[in-house]
């Protein structure tokens, strides 16, 4: 077989070839922490917004990373990494946390598995709150984490102002907190609201997406 017939060689040198401008390699450092809104790259990177939408547009026909519509501001949209978009390539570099807060809006169910999730990957403590707490942790998530041996039966919604600490690392994972908390420096992970549609697969969904990306983040955080 060819060079020209090898699909996989050919996706690999696409990519290779995308990531060989260092405006596109920040961007990709930036996306393996969590995704982030073209304004706020724009921001990131201080680059006008049509040079931006070159390099996303590159980055999207190389297969590295892909967009979608926020849940909360549909004007709005997130860019992520594709799925496996960096499979046999090292992403950046390691940072450093005392203790890992995830966020979302009524600390119900994505931030309350982020967390459990996180202590199985990482010896960094974590904690969760919400910005509008419910009363009760959704069954769908305690159904989803008893089904992958995670126990969120004692678990409790809190408040963000209850449990913050300026020394976390906050990672929101709904897009309704992050947009609510627009000048909180941390990381984001857009994770559709499994509570919305409430059903098995919308939990087993949010869990796989939290599971990926808690073990992709907890090798590269240290403690500081």
């Amino acid at each position: 077989m060819t060079i020209e017939q090898n699909s996989s060689l050919l996706e690999r040198a696409a990519k290779y070839a995308a990531l060989a401008d260092p405006a596109r390699l920040r961007i990709v450092d930036l996306l393996t922490l969590g995704d982030l809104s073209p304004t706020e790259l724009q921001s990131e990177l201080g680059m006008p917004a049509n040079l931006l939408s070159h390099h996303l547009r590159s980055m999207e026909d190389a297969g590295l990373a892909v967009r979608h519509r926020s849940e909360a501001d549909k004007r709005r949209s997130y860019v992520r990494l594709a799925p496996g978009a960096l499979e046999g390539l090292i992403p950046g570099h390691q940072h450093g946390a005392r203790r890992v807060l995830f966020v979302c809006t009524r600390n119900s169910a994505r931030s309350q598995l982020a967390t459990a999730l996180w202590r199985t990957a990482s010896d960094i403590p974590s904690a969760s709150a919400g910005t509008h707490p419910a009363e009760r942790v959704a069954p769908g998530a305690v159904d989803v984490a008893f089904r992958h041996g995670l126990d969120l039966g004692g678990s409790k919604p809190q408040r963000l102002d209850q449990v913050a600490r300026d020394e976390d690392l906050v990672i929101t994972v709904c897009d309704n907190a992050h947009e609510e908390l627009p000048g909180l420096r941390g990381i984001h992970w857009s994770i559709p609201d499994p509570v919305r549609l409430d059903n098995e697969k919308a939990f087993e969904d949010a869990f796989a997406d939290i599971s990926r990306r808690v073990n992709d983040l907890a090798p590269r955080l240290r403690a500081a």
